[in-house]
C-alpha cells in the first residue's frame, strides 16, 4: 500500500467517541478537533472528497441530561442522543467552518442501507452534497434506533457508508496504530501487521475476544468494517487517532494498518450488479441506444421503448434490444410506472411528465453492466 492516503479521491473517516469528547465531562475535545478539520481541509485542497462518521452524541448529551455514573437504558441512551448530536453538529459546524466548509448532517440507520430506495436515496444525497463541496457528517440515528435495527457500532457504519457511496479509501482512527498479532497491552512480543489482503481465520484470531463490558467488540468491530470495505473495493486503514493531526500523520506515511482490496469500488459494485441482484423488469431499448451504451454514455429515457415488470426505483432490471437480446443490466432511476410514462421522452420533459424533476439518466452509467 505504498501509495497511501495521498491517493484517495473519496475518504471515509471514522471517529470514536473516546477521541472526540471527554465523557468524564461530555465535552468536545475542541483543540483536537480544530487539528483534523485543518487535516480536512488540506484533503480538500488535494481534491480528495472526505464523508466523517462521527461518533460521540450519546457521551456528550448524557452530561447535560445528568445521565452519568449508571449504565444507560435504551430510552436513556435515546434522550442523551438526540441532546448530543445538536451540541456535535455545532462544534463540527463551528470549526470546519473556519475553514469555510460547509458541514451537512445526515442520521442513517441499518434499515437505510438495507432497503434499496432508501439506501438510493442516502447515496444521492451524500453524493449531491460532495458534488457541492460539503463535509457530510454522519452518524447512527440513535434517537429512533433499537436493539434490533442497531449498527451496534461505528466502524460497522463507516464501512456501510464507504460501500453505499463506493468510497476508495476508509479510515478508522483509533487508540491504536492498526492489526497487531496479538494484544500488546499484554504480549511484549505482538507486532503490527503492516497489510492485510484478506480477513482470514488468522487474521479474525488476532483481534482475540471482545473486552468484557464493551457493546461493540474493539478490534474484533473493526475487522468486521475490513470484510464490508474489502467486498465493496474499498481499502481501509486502522490508524493511530490520539494525537494531533492525525490524517496529516496519516498522510506522511504513519505506521498503521491497510487493508487492501482486490478490486477498485467500481468494479466491485459492478461486479454486484452483475452477479449478486436479479432483475425484476426489463427496459427495451432502441438502436441508438444500444450504441450509446457501448460508447460508455448513461441510459436516457429517451432510449427506452419499452418498460417490462413492476419494479421500484433502485431495482435491477435487464436491458434489452428490440429483438429480445441482453445487452446489460442495471438499477433503475425510476419505478415501473414512472419508466412507462418517460419512456421515450427526452429528458428535459421529464418535469412537465412526472411533476417532479427526478434523474436525467434512466440507468446511470454507473449503476450499469453490460455483457
Amino acid at each position: 500500500m505504498t501509495a497511501g492516503l495521498g491517493s484517495a479521491r473519496r475518504l471515509v473517516v471514522k471517529i470514536g467517541s473516546a477521541l472526540l469528547v471527554d465523557e468524564r465531562s461530555g465535552r468536545v475535545h475542541r483543540p483536537w478537533l480544530a487539528a483534523l478539520a485543518d487535516d480536512i481541509a488540506d484533503l480538500r485542497r488535494r481534491g480528495i472528497e472526505v464523508v466523517l462518521v462521527s461518533s460521540g452524541a450519546i457521551a456528550v448529551g448524557r452530561e447535560h441530561l445528568r445521565l452519568t455514573g449508571r449504565p444507560l437504558r435504551l430510552e436513556e441512551k435515546q434522550a442523551a442522543a438526540a441532546t448530543g448530536q445538536i451540541r456535535l453538529a455545532h462544534a463540527y459546524e463551528e470549526i470546519l467552518g473556519w475553514h469555510d466548509l460547509t458541514v451537512a448532517q445526515l442520521l442513517l440507520t441499518l434499515d437505510d442501507t438495507e432497503s434499496r430506495r432508501r439506501h438510493l436515496n442516502a447515496r444521492n444525497t451524500i453524493d449531491q452534497l460532495l458534488a457541492l463541496g460539503a463535509v457530510p457528517l454522519i452518524n447512527e440515528n440513535d434517537t429512533v434506533a433499537t436493539t434490533e435495527i442497531r449498527f451496534g457500532d461505528n466502524d460497522r457504519l463507516a464501512a456501510r457508508v464507504a460501500q453505499m457511496i463506493s468510497a476508495d479509501t476508509l479510515v478508522l482512527l483509533s487508540d491504536i496504530d492498526g492489526l497487531y498479532t496479538a494484544d500488546p497491552r499484554r504480549d511484549p512480543g505482538a507486532r503490527r501487521v503492516d497489510e492485510v489482503q484478506e480477513v482470514t481465520a488468522e487474521i479474525e484470531a488476532m483481534a482475540g475476544e471482545a473486552p468484557p463490558g464493551y457493546s461493540s467488540g474493539g478490534m474484533v468491530t473493526k475487522l468486521g468494517a475490513a470484510r464490508i470495505a474489502l467486498s465493496a473495493g474499498c481499502r481501509m486503514a486502522i490508524a493511530l487517532g490520539t494525537h494531533n493531526h492525525p490524517l496529516r500523520a496519516l498522510l506522511q506515511g504513519a505506521a498503521c494498518t491497510w487493508f487492501v482490496p482486490a478490486a477498485e469500488p467500481r468494479t466491485a459494485r459492478k461486479r454486484w450488479i452483475a452477479g449478486a441482484l436479479k432483475p425484476t423488469g426489463a427496459l427495451t431499448i432502441d438502436d441508438g441506444a444500444r450504441a450509446a451504451l457501448a460508447r460508455g454514455s448513461s441510459l436516457l429515457p429517451a432510449g427506452v421503448v419499452a418498460v417490462e415488470g413492476d419494479f421500484l426505483r433502485g431495482d435491477a432490471v435487464a436491458v434489452r434490444t428490440r429483438d429480445g437480446r441482453a445487452v446489460g443490466r442495471g438499477l433503475s432511476a425510476y419505478a415501473a410506472e414512472d419508466a412507462r410514462r418517460i419512456a421515450g421522452h427526452k429528458s428535459g420533459e421529464i418535469e412537465a411528465i412526472l411533476g417532479y424533476r427526478g434523474r436525467d439518466e434512466m440507468i446511470h452509467r454507473d449503476d450499469l453492466v453490460l455483457d
